[in-house]
């Protein structure tokens, strides 16, 4: 198969499927190499937060390099287990300076990545190992200015209606619910 151009429109638009017959871990790779393009900002939405070690290490580097990394999750979710082994990345993803916003109104399901002012990808995949490796995924990279302003809106409407969780807030929780994190954070393989 070879990818043919579409024509009659302005805005260039990359589609990147993704899926378990890759060669490669495509969608981990392409999360990371959205972190690393970034120059001063990279703001990810995900209802699931259980990512790869790759993935950990390009947020937590592009936070300690200075850029401003936010990550959306929901307060509710639809996967008790996936919601309990997030708590797992928390307070290491905060202590290297990333801000992570808990989404207060409902369930948030949106899995979006701001990049700087230049682009912005919607995306099918979570950050998660199911999407990066389990599951067949497609993202629409968009590279325009205009829809990243507009993507940027979104997002600081949902900052507006979220809390920030504070470093060390995990280990800071009850000892029932950080026992129950680490336990679900052994499926995290899975999840």
């Amino acid at each position: 198969w070879t990818p043919q151009a579409a024509s009659g429109g302005s805005v260039p638009v990359l589609v990147l499927p993704s899926g378990p017959a890759d060669e490669f871990e495509t969608a981990s790779l392409m999360v990371q190499q959205f972190i690393h393009l970034a120059e001063k900002r990279i703001w990810i939405s995900s209802p699931y937060l259980v990512p790869d070690e790759g993935v950990m290490g390009a947020l937590k580097l592009a936070a300690l390099g200075g850029l401003d990394v936010r990550l959306l999750i929901p307060e509710k979710t639809d996967s008790r287990l996936a919601g309990l082994a997030a708590y797992k990345y928390m307070d290491a993803l905060s202590a290297a300076g990333v801000r992570i916003f808990r989404y207060q109104p409902g369930l948030m399901h949106a899995k979006v990545f701001l990049i700087d002012d230049r682009g912005a990808a919607v995306s099918t995949a979570n950050m998660d190992n199911r999407s990066f490796r389990l599951n067949f995924e497609l993202t629409a990279l968009v590279a325009d200015p205009a829809f990243a302003r507009e993507v940027e809106d979104m997002f600081e409407n949902d900052f507006a209606n979220s809390r920030v969780m504070v470093p060390d807030a995990v280990a800071n929780m009850s000892l029932w619910l950080r026992l129950a994190s680490r336990g679900a954070n052994l499926f995290a393989p899975a999840l």
